[in-house]
């Protein structure tokens, strides 16, 4: 018996003048008659975390406990994905009704020091946790996205808490807090390459030039000795790279045009469109393995982003502050929902783009949520807060846990999910059993 089939290592690129492109997973890259459990189809388990502020409409938002329960009207956008999606409610943070410490603990399970200056303290975070198992085997061990630029807030962004709370969703130590990536076409060229000054960059984007054109030859070459599956799977990538790059040059050209001071190049006018491009960078990164572990704050606690495209103009900030307001709490509901129609749109790519033996969704644990419930009185609890993905079990889940169980014990549950054994994160007092 002949088995002529090539054989590719994990960590493959394609590579051309200033660019390296990782490969997503090939079925070349399964060796001619391995055992799959033992090769790239034994795919990884992926992390991610979207950070949504000022709370929810709960009573719009919280389903009834059990399984088989009927999706509420802001959890509507992602009833076709039930059965890869569980709500768990119940889980209280500490600290005070603050913004900074309801951003600060989301991922913590902490309670920020209280401080306007540098000697900030809080805990590291479960994405950060999870990086430092996972991430030592992809290029970048996280991702850390937003969409407003926090650079310019220092000292007290919240009375009493510093801004670094406020400006991250990641710490990798106690007093460590990360920075968030704001424009697409940075997160794209660190991915991709294609590096060098402004000028440089916008010269490039002045030919139209793509980051695919200088490693077409590589990937020709590739190409013909592939499959036929393979050569459908690279060039539905290659497309997706390629589509992505077309949508950030279309706004650098846009932009620039514009000549506007307060809107760099590669960040869209139309919030829909930024957060798209952000979600669909992470979608390629988790394909090509460039990292298994990204977050991203849609927007920021006390943010005061208008939704226009949704016929929204009351600032984000004040319109959660709505008093009770029926018509101010039914305008935050229809926001709550935009962002989770948002949020199911990248589910949905993750659920298309195939990964081994299944989806990438099939392969991730992602969390969507808000350090609030109730964004009138910046509530600490019970926090909105859902997972999806194919590792937590059977779908279409409301878990109630016992009243005010810490934060904490649900990034302890999640960090088993990965293998890692920890006694404690945050003030977590135990588990949350998801089975």
């Amino acid at each position: 018996m002949f088995i002529r089939k090539m054989s590719l290592p994990r960590r493959s690129f394609l590579k051309g003048a200033g660019a390296v492109v990782a490969l997503p997973f090939l079925e070349a890259m399964v060796p001619a008659l391995t055992a799959t459990a033992k090769t790239a189809a034994n795919r990884p388990l992926r992390l991610g975390a979207v950070y949504v502020p000022h709370g929810k409409i709960m009573e719009q938002w919280t389903p009834t406990a059990g399984t088989g329960f009927s999706f509420t009207p802001i959890l509507k956008p992602l009833e076709p994905l039930r059965d890869q999606l569980v709500v768990v409610s119940g889980l209280f943070r500490g600290g005070e009704n603050d913004h900074a410490v309801s951003v600060a603990a989301w991922l913590s399970g902490a309670v920020a020091k209280r401080t306007e200056a540098e000697n900030v303290h809080l805990g590291t975070t479960i994405d950060q946790i999870v990086a430092k198992k996972v991430g030592e085997d992809t290029p970048f061990p996280s991702l850390e996205l937003a969409t407003e630029d926090f650079t310019g807030y220092v000292g007290g962004c919240s009375p009493g808490y510093s801004c670094a709370y406020m400006n991250t969703l990641s710490w990798s130590t106690p007093t460590t807090p990360l920075p968030m990536q704001i424009n697409p076409r940075v997160v794209f060229e660190r991915l991709f390459g294609h590096p060098g000054t402004a000028a440089q960059r916008l010269a490039r984007m002045e030919r139209n030039r793509s980051v695919l054109d200088s490693i077409k030859e590589d990937a020709r070459e590739l190409q013909s000795g592939l499959g036929s599956a393979d050569r459908a799977r690279l060039n539905g990538y290659l497309d997706n790279i390629r589509e992505i790059e077309r949508r950030i040059q279309q706004t650098e050209a846009k932009n620039g045009l514009q000549v506007t001071l307060d809107a760099p190049l590669g960040i869209p006018d139309v919030y829909g469109e930024h957060a798209a491009l952000m979600f669909d960078l992470m979608v390629v990164a988790y394909q090509a393995e460039l990292t298994r572990v990204s977050t991203f704050m849609m927007a920021r606690e006390a943010s005061f982003k208008t939704y226009p495209e949704i016929g929204i103009t009351i600032p984000h900030h004040p319109l959660s502050h709505h008093g009770n307001n029926p018509t101010l709490m039914a305008t935050h509901a229809k926001l709550n929902t935009y962002h989770v129609q948002l949020f199911a749109n990248f589910l949905k790519k993750l659920q298309a783009t195939p990964d081994g033996d299944g989806s990438l969704l099939d392969h991730s644990l992602i969390l969507y949520g808000s350090g609030m419930s109730n964004g009138n009185a910046h509530s600490a609890g019970p926090l909105p807060l859902l997972v999806a993905g194919g590792c937590m079990g059977p779908g279409h889940r409301h878990i109630q846990t016992p009243a005010k169980t810490p934060l904490g014990n649900m990034w302890v549950s999640v960090a088993e999910r990965f293998d890692i054994e920890v006694t404690s994160v945050g003030a977590s007092t135990g588990r949350v059993d998801l089975s």
